[in-house]
């Protein structure tokens, strides 16, 4: 049995072993990661809520795209296809919820956004502030082939317009759901990358999802520890040759 099947037997649920579970709740990690206030940050145009392509239509296109053209694309796209993925789309007195679902509400999921070729955004590695839909610079230079390289050569990841890193905060899940969060992360991410290809379809942008890649090669060029917090999805964008 390798260690794959003995992960799956061991975060089963069963009635016995949920009994008399509770939440610390003075230990609730925070949902929200944040940068030092000397990073740059960029606030994104504001999305379009209404209208866009009829969703069957968008699922009836969307297909895995490796070859884009050499052209950029605009801020008001990125901006769009970012809040289809993890935009707030109903903010009430205790709570942001989010356009793709997660476990228990709980967003262990971050976005990093890797910029190659968009329109009044210099080429580097973005993350994206949630609540205030904007990116912060982490780091400029152009990292396309870095991502290409630790996603096994995958060439789309040079090409494409921009690229989005995502990561887990594992913690976040495991508060509640202890060992069966890695279950729930993983579903979480699935939500959020379908949300930003069916967006990109929308947008005229071809997409490409990537789970093959070196885990540490990915970390280090975004900048996260590894252990804490650690790359889990990745897609690409453009605009289809």
């Amino acid at each position: 049995m390798g260690f794959g099947d003995e992960f799956q037997r061991l975060s089963k649920y069963f009635r016995e072993s949920l009994k008399g579970r509770g939440l610390d709740w003075d230990r609730k990690p925070p949902l929200y990661k944040k940068y030092p206030s000397e990073n740059k940050t960029i606030e994104l145009p504001r999305p379009d809520r209404e209208g866009g392509q009829p969703l069957y239509e968008a699922v009836q296109e969307r297909r895995s795209v490796r070859n884009y053209k050499n052209t950029p694309v605009n801020a008001k796209t990125l901006s769009q296809v970012l809040w289809a993925a993890q935009g707030i789309t109903l903010a009430t007195e205790y709570h942001q919820f989010r356009a793709s679902p997660s476990a228990g509400a709980l967003y262990p999921v971050e976005t990093y956004c890797q910029v190659n070729n968009v329109e009044g955004l210099e080429p580097g590695l973005y993350h994206y502030q949630v609540p205030y839909h904007a990116l912060t610079l982490v780091k400029e230079g152009s990292f396309g082939l870095d991502l290409a390289r630790a996603a096994l050569g995958q060439k789309m990841l040079r090409d494409s317009a921009f690229n989005l890193v995502w990561t887990a905060v594992i913690e976040r899940s495991k508060w509640k759901y202890e060992q069966r969060a890695y279950r729930y992360i993983y579903l979480d991410a699935g939500h959020i990358a379908q949300n930003a290809a069916l967006a990109a379809v929308s947008c005229g942008l071809g997409s490409c999802q990537v789970g093959a890649f070196f885990d540490e090669e990915v970390n280090r060029v975004i900048e996260v520890d590894g252990e804490a917090e650690f790359a889990i999805y990745m897609s690409s964008f453009g605009i289809p040759k």
